[in-house]
């Protein structure tokens, strides 16, 4: 009797996403892991779970999702990634395939996440932009919202950027880097790139949020740092929408080549 042998997959995923309610699986409605398990399963001819990174919020988009699935079947990964991306939909598709560790976990190996927020700053609506970007037509000050950076890079409580009413055991978290600065190409779209051990749900946005009210004059640098300190989500600015929010780039220890992954640009 031949012993059946069990191969970790992992996968590389950018989808767009508006019309879902997020990475993970809902009670009802539509939502990318929904999407790909129910195409694999068919597939590979088994029942299959998907295991990510994090989840993503409807309405977020990713440029590099990782996640990973076990499975009894032999098929070659060409197979399963040319009958995967025929039978996705337009918005999702997975661009890298590769069997790892069984060991290996989307979720408690990742060592790094980088998420980029796109605003766009103008007058007039941008309509390829408004699905991509947060439409903010006020003038904003870059340089006071840039001042408020360095509050927000080492591990700090973030107690007040969490989501309203989530139960977790830790507020806390490690942020490495985080930027703002104006597209050389476009100076009308802000980018904010952020860099960390991990992030709660609406972390990034709520950041976000309080960094465009001090834009507009409305909070001081002063106000962003007290914010901070006080671990009250109920004195922050509420969160910057989703559709200007994209999961970037997830890193682990086992990916020494960084440089060409994820291969698309945030921009439009």
């Amino acid at each position: 009797m031949s012993e059946i042998n069990i191969r970790n997959i992992r996968l590389f995923i950018a989808y767009d996403g508006t019309n879902y309610l997020g990475w993970q699986i809902q009670p009802k409605g539509p939502t990318v892991q929904g999407v790909i398990q129910e195409i694999l399963s068919k597939i590979l001819g088994h029942k299959v779970t998907l295991k990510a990174s994090g989840r993503t919020d409807a309405g977020v988009h990713a440029l590099c999702q990782v996640a990973h699935f076990l499975t009894t079947s032999n098929r070659p990964l060409e197979v399963i990634f040319r009958a995967l991306n025929s039978l996705l939909p337009q918005d999702i598709s997975v661009w890298k395939i590769e069997e790892v560790d069984f060991k290996f976990h989307a979720q408690k190996h990742a060592r790094k996440k980088t998420y980029v927020y796109q605003i766009y700053n103008y007058p007039v609506r941008n309509p390829l932009l408004r699905l991509y970007s947060w439409w903010v037509p006020e003038p904003l000050n870059l340089e006071d919202m840039k001042a408020c950076l360095p509050f927000i890079i080492g591990e700090k409580d973030f107690a007040s950027f969490r989501k309203a009413g989530t139960d977790i055991k830790t507020t806390v978290r490690t942020i490495y880097q985080a930027t703002l600065e104006r597209d050389s190409q476009n100076p009308n779209l802000i980018l904010f790139t952020i860099e960390g051990r991990g992030f709660m749900r609406y972390m990034v946005r709520n950041i976000v949020g309080a960094l465009v009210e001090v834009g507009k004059g409305r909070l001081t640098v002063e106000d962003f740092e007290n914010i901070l300190k006080a671990r009250d989500r109920k004195i922050a600015p509420p969160p910057a929408p989703p559709q200007g929010l994209f999961l970037k780039k997830v890193e682990y220890l086992d990916i020494q080549v960084l440089e060409s992954y994820p291969p698309f640009e945030v921009k439009i």
